[in-house]
């Protein structure tokens, strides 16, 4: 069995980030934006969903944004997983893709877009419970905090009185943060292989996730839906933009950032979501609408900066150990020996 090295956080190529229950530095701030691109075009999934898929074929819109898009990346790389690898890219790619992406259109397809964001917004509050046994973090008051107000921020955000709660779809929204919690914890705590590219370490997991959905989609939905033009560039989007490109990002971006950083920038696809409501669908913003945004991205920008009190004063210089009898070394002489000298030599 080949052994392959795993880049660990804060190794080479990550822009000299913090350890693991750090906030990013300032200077990944493009690692940050170019992860924050794929929350944000999940955003369009509630859109896309209803108003261009079929109804009733949540698995089969989840079997054709993941396996695609997944064999798409593996003939372009040409990167198989080896070794522990096979095992670890197939337990990723269910939790990551086939079970979240069914999870995720059932909540879209019986939940108002607004209820179905918020139940998937709770993931950072699961992400931060799940890096205390899984990645041995502390519990940290700020992350907590920060989730909170996230999710808090989307309810104000896109529940309206009018809302509809349905049992099946809150289920499948809660489950579905959940599993996605579940793989982007342990997608943090197993790194990607060296010399493996984001785009073959996406292409594993959405070939992964497809091929659990394959059997499973004709199973409970029995034959594929006409697909006309307008479902065909909703397939085509969320597989290729949604899938391929922005998976890519997010991998890249999850195995380097903190984890409970990576899980706020979740909180971009139901904002999104909203905007595109209120542009599109003529959905209103009122004072009410626009507070919580605020919420929002107050958590999702202090979730990117260091808790309060966890910056460190510059430690003092250790005191000198004297015999007795020795005199204070004073400024203007050192009290060691230079570097090379040799010993008996006249200083």
């Amino acid at each position: 069995m080949t052994t392959q090295t795993v880049e660990r956080p804060g190794g080479g190529g990550t822009g000299g980030l913090r350890g693991s229950g750090g906030a990013a530095r300032p200077a990944n701030l493009p690692r940050i934006a170019l992860t924050a691109l794929a929350p944000a075009v999940w955003g369009t999934t509630y859109i896309v969903t209803t108003e261009l898929l079929p109804d009733g074929h949540p698995l089969f819109a989840g079997l054709l944004r993941a396996l695609p898009a997944g064999l798409i990346a593996l003939a372009f790389t040409r990167t198989l997983p080896r070794g522990t690898w096979w095992w670890k890219a197939a337990a990723l790619g269910v939790l990551n893709i086939g079970l979240f992406l069914p999870l995720l259109f059932t909540a879209a397809e019986r939940l108002p877009g607004g209820v179905a964001a918020t139940l998937g917004a709770a993931q950072p509050l699961a992400v931060a419970f799940l890096a205390v046994g899984v990645l041995g973090e502390r519990l940290s008051a700020w992350r907590l905090l920060g989730g909170v107000v996230g999710v808090a921020g989307v309810g104000l955000v896109v529940i309206g009185p009018d809302a509809a709660l349905d049992g099946v779809g809150i289920a499948a929204g809660l489950a579905g943060a959940a599993t996605m919690a579940l793989g982007v914890t342990l997608t943090r705590r197993w790194g990607r292989p060296a010399g493996v590219s984001p785009t073959a370490f996406a292409g594993w997991q959405l070939t992964a996730g497809g091929l659990f959905l394959l059997p499973v989609t004709f199973l409970a939905e029995g034959a594929p839906p006409e697909i006309g033009g307008k479902a065909a560039l909703g397939y085509l989007w969320l597989g290729l933009v949604g899938g391929l490109i922005t998976y890519a990002l997010w991998f890249q971006g999850i195995t380097t950032l903190p984890v409970t950083s990576a899980a706020l920038l979740g909180l971009l696809s139901p904002l999104v979501a909203a905007v595109l409501g209120a542009a599109v669908l003529d959905q209103t913003l009122g004072p009410v609408q626009l507070l919580g945004f605020a919420l929002s991205l107050a958590a999702l920008v202090a979730g990117q900066l260091p808790p309060p009190g966890s910056v460190r004063k510059p430690a003092d210089p250790e005191p000198v150990d004297l015999k007795p009898g020795a005199a204070k070394p004073s400024a203007a002489e050192p009290s060691a020996v230079a570097p090379n000298t040799p010993k008996g030599t006249p200083r």
